[in-house]
């Protein structure tokens, strides 16, 4: 089971390619407050419902000092596909050897229907403006989770 993080933990640092091919780090946001969430693959049902949850709540996270930043295991081709299908306005990035996911403590061990496989943990982070997890968040529900979300950052 990889390592969790917690509130207070430095984010481990990336550099990874976006839908477009481009690098993007999370030095990148440094001085500003980022949610980084972490989901098993671009066009399923779920991670369909996710991403479409932070694209229709992007402008009120983003006016509250919040840019947000999804990952997965995905190339980056299939992102861009992802990205055109469902008019996704925020950056998604490849973690194609789950490097980053690892770090994250969000790939590992996980209950699939009763049985346990490895995989993407579904997981949700805040990074403050500072580069620490002020909000640490596993195993989360694809449906409601980013309502959930700004209840919790009182967006």
């Amino acid at each position: 089971m990889s390592n969790r993080l917690a509130e207070g933990d430095a984010a481990p640092d990336f550099r990874l390619p976006d839908a477009d091919g481009n690098e993007v780090s999370l030095s990148d946001f440094r001085g500003k407050h980022v949610v980084v969430y972490f989901y098993p693959a671009a066009g399923t049902p779920g991670c369909t419902k996710q991403a479409c949850d932070f694209r229709d709540n992007l402008a009120e996270l983003n006016d509250a000092g919040f840019a947000v930043v999804g990952i997965s295991p995905d190339k980056p081709e299939k992102l861009a596909k992802f990205v055109a299908d469902e008019g996704l306005t925020f950056p998604l990035l490849s973690d194609t050897s789950r490097e980053v996911l690892t770090a994250w403590g969000a790939f590992g061990e996980k209950q699939n229907y009763g049985r346990t496989v490895m995989g993407v943990i579904r997981s949700t982070f805040v990074v403050d403006p500072d580069g620490k997890i002020e909000k640490a968040m596993y195993n989360v529900r694809a449906t409601g989770h980013v309502a959930k979300l700004r209840r919790d950052l009182k967006v």
